[in-house]
């Protein structure tokens, strides 16, 4: 069964809906992209699939598990994790803080895993962890970001527009770093502004239009696709 089921879900904002039937899933061991043109509802989707909308119809399944009407913070401890487009960090806290905060759900020695891991991964938040985050780069906000995220140990990492307004070097770092999350074995739904570069790491895609399903395959299906490619990609 897929890690990610949302199924024919129905979501918006009062009484405005925005995602009109919306079906997606994403396997245990997949990068997953979606990309439409601005208004085709994908950070609808993001915050439906988060708890922070809730659908009014239609059902979101994690591990084989009716999450649908699960919070936040609840859908965090299921083991999934969302690092947003804006405001992501804590600009006023330290890198170690923001690390901490990104754990309250775990214990002190998860803590310390979570944080040696960031380390690792991320070797300019521990030269520079006492540094504020407002005084980073963009590229290191968003690796803090994507760390604070992994603190909770997610099964799933959603990441929104991970390159904006990153310059091409410093995407291409983040987009690297997103592959050797996915080779520890986390599934990642992206949607992200640079369609070539997200496909070109991903198993498979999807395209929204107007809220509905437009259209899904291989990442390398719909990079090949010339009818998309001139509507969704820039030619």
């Amino acid at each position: 069964m897929p890690l990610l089921e949302v199924e024919n879900v129905v979501s918006g904002y009062g009484r405005t809906d925005v995602l009109h039937g919306v079906s997606i899933s994403v396997e245990r061991d997949e990068i997953v992209t979606i990309i439409g043109p601005n208004g085709a509802g994908k950070s609808t989707l993001f915050k439906t699939i988060m708890g922070y909308l809730i659908p009014s119809s239609g059902k979101i399944l994690f591990s084989e598990e009716d999450v649908t009407q699960l919070k936040p913070n609840q859908k965090v401890e299921k083991g999934i994790a969302y690092v947003p487009q804006l405001d992501n960090t804590f600009p006023s806290l330290t890198i170690l803080e923001n690390l901490e905060m990104g754990a309250f759900s775990k214990d002190k020695e998860a803590l310390q895993n979570g944080i040696k891991t960031a380390y690792d991964t991320f070797p300019i938040l521990s030269e520079r962890k006492n540094q504020r985050a407002r005084t980073l780069s963009g590229g290191q906000r968003q690796m803090l970001a994507m760390s604070m995220a992994l603190m909770t140990e997610p099964a799933l990492l959603l990441l929104d527009e991970p390159s904006a307004g990153l310059s091409p070097k410093v995407a291409e770092e983040v987009f690297n770093q997103i592959q050797s999350l996915h080779q520890k074995g986390i599934g990642i739904l992206i949607i992200e502004q640079d369609a070539h570069r997200s496909l070109s790491i991903s198993d498979r895609g999807y395209v929204l239009a107007l809220g509905q399903n437009h259209f899904d395959g291989s990442a390398d299906k719909i990079l090949s696709d010339d009818q998309i490619r001139e509507a969704f990609l820039g030619g």
